[in-house]
C-alpha cells in the first residue's frame, strides 16, 4: 500500500473550513485586521462588488503596512492584498492543494465551486491530516510488527535517526538507549 497516495487522495472538502472571512477591497486594513481578530483567522478574502479579487493576510499587514510604519486605518485593502487570488476547485484533493501551495508559495487556498468561494484550506489543515495519518500508520505498524523486528525511525529516547529501533516498554529505542534501559 502506498501510504502517501492514500493520504493525498482525500477530497479537499473533507479538510477545508466552510466559513471564510471576507472584506470589501476598499475597506481599510484596520477593518481587515479587526475582522481577522474577531474571527480568529489569518486572512480575509478581498471582494470587489461581491467578487473575490484577492486575499489579505497577516503577513501582508505586517510587511506592507506595519513594517513601513503606515497607519492601518489610512491604507486600503486593495493596496496591500495579494492578487491575483489563487484558488482551488472543490473537486480537488489534499495532494492537489499541497502541490498548488508549494508551486505558488502560498499558505492558504480559497476553495471555489462554480466561481463562488465556499471555503478555505490552509497549510495547518493539511498538516493536521498528515499528522493523523502518521499516527494511524504508526499504530498499524506497531500492531503488525514482530517484536524482534528492527524498524527505521527516530529513537524515542535520544531522538537519533536509526534503522535499528526496537520496542522496549512501548517506546521505540536505538541500541544505545536499549542498553541504558537494561542498566537502570
Amino acid at each position: 500500500m502506498n501510504t502517501g497516495r492514500f493520504e493525498t487522495r482525500m477530497p479537499i472538502h473533507e479538510v477545508m473550513r466552510y466559513t471564510t472571512t471576507s472584506i470589501d477591497s476598499e475597506a481599510s486594513v484596520f477593518r481587515a485586521a479587526e475582522k481577522m481578530c474577531r474571527d480568529e483567522v489569518g486572512s480575509c478574502i478581498a471582494l470587489q462588488k461581491n467578487v473575490p479579487v484577492g486575499i489579505i493576510t497577516e503577513q501582508d499587514i505586517n510587511c506592507k503596512v506595519v513594517a513601513k510604519n503606515l497607519k492601518p486605518d489610512k491604507v486600503y485593502v486593495s493596496k496591500v492584498m495579494s492578487t491575483p487570488l489563487i484558488t482551488i476547485n472543490s473537486q480537488s484533493t489534499v495532494g492537489d492543494a499541497a502541490h498548488m501551495m508549494v508551486k505558488n508559495k502560498v499558505r492558504r487556498l480559497p476553495v471555489v465551486d462554480k466561481d463562488k468561494v465556499i471555503g478555505i484550506v490552509t497549510v495547518r489543515d493539511l498538516l493536521s491530516v498528515a499528522n493523523e495519518m502518521n499516527e494511524i500508520l504508526s499504530e498499524l505498524i506497531e500492531v503488525n510488527r514482530d517484536d524482534d523486528e528492527m524498524v527505521m525511525g527516530v529513537c524515542d529516547g535520544c531522538g537519533t535517526m536509526t534503522d535499528d529501533l526496537k520496542s522496549v516498554d512501548n517506546r521505540m529505542l536505538c541500541p544505545v538507549c536499549r542498553m541504558e534501559e537494561r542498566l537502570l
